[in-house]
């Protein structure tokens, strides 16, 4: 396993060692212990898969308080994830990173607590999961607009299908101060 620093602190690239041959292929997706060693030693208290198709943009959401750090990956399909540092004082307050996560490439990005999240779906459908570090909390989410000019992620579509919550999404700047993580945490 492969793990990579981002321009990001703390959000991660993990390559996970993949063993093939002409029946298929075998990886872990998680193995606490290995983790653990390679720096990534996290408690996960929830599982969550997504089935999304072709042009739909699910976020950039997070949770303040009980906030979420995510592992995720896709098992099916394609999609450009996104982390955004939203975190108040943060050398990288408002940059972006974004990575293809694929069925073939079997990369995860874990994007740790502060940080809000999105991904588009750039293959027919995708299947993606997350695994979190805290339970869903309804009542503590918020979502950054996925087209906040002054973040200027630069989306892979152009004209994405959104749900309700990700249209009503507000602008990083528009964001209440104090729904907002602190840095350091």
């Amino acid at each position: 396993m492969i793990i990579e620093p981002t321009p990001l602190s703390g959000v991660l690239l993990i390559k996970p060692d993949v063993f093939g041959d002409a029946r298929g292929y075998f990886l872990e997706n998680w193995n606490r212990r290995r983790y653990a060693e390679a720096g990534l030693d996290r408690d996960f208290v929830q599982d969550n898969l997504s089935l999304s198709r072709r042009g739909i943009l699910r976020g950039l959401h997070f949770q303040n308080p009980n906030p979420q750090g995510k592992l995720v990956q896709v098992l099916r399909g394609e999609v450009f994830d996104v982390a955004v540092d939203i975190r108040l004082g943060s050398p990288t307050f408002g940059q972006w990173y974004g990575v293809v996560l694929s069925e073939t490439n079997h990369h995860q990005l874990y994007v740790p607590e502060g940080f809000a999240h999105g991904f588009c779906v750039t293959s027919e459908t995708a299947l993606f999961s997350y695994k979190c570090t805290d339970f869903y909390n309804p009542a503590a989410e918020f979502s950054v607009r996925w087209d906040d000019p002054d973040l200027g992620i630069d989306w892979p579509i152009k004209t994405p299908l959104l749900s309700a919550k990700d249209e009503a999404g507000r602008l990083l700047k528009d964001l209440p101060r104090e729904s907002l993580p602190a840095w350091p945490a």
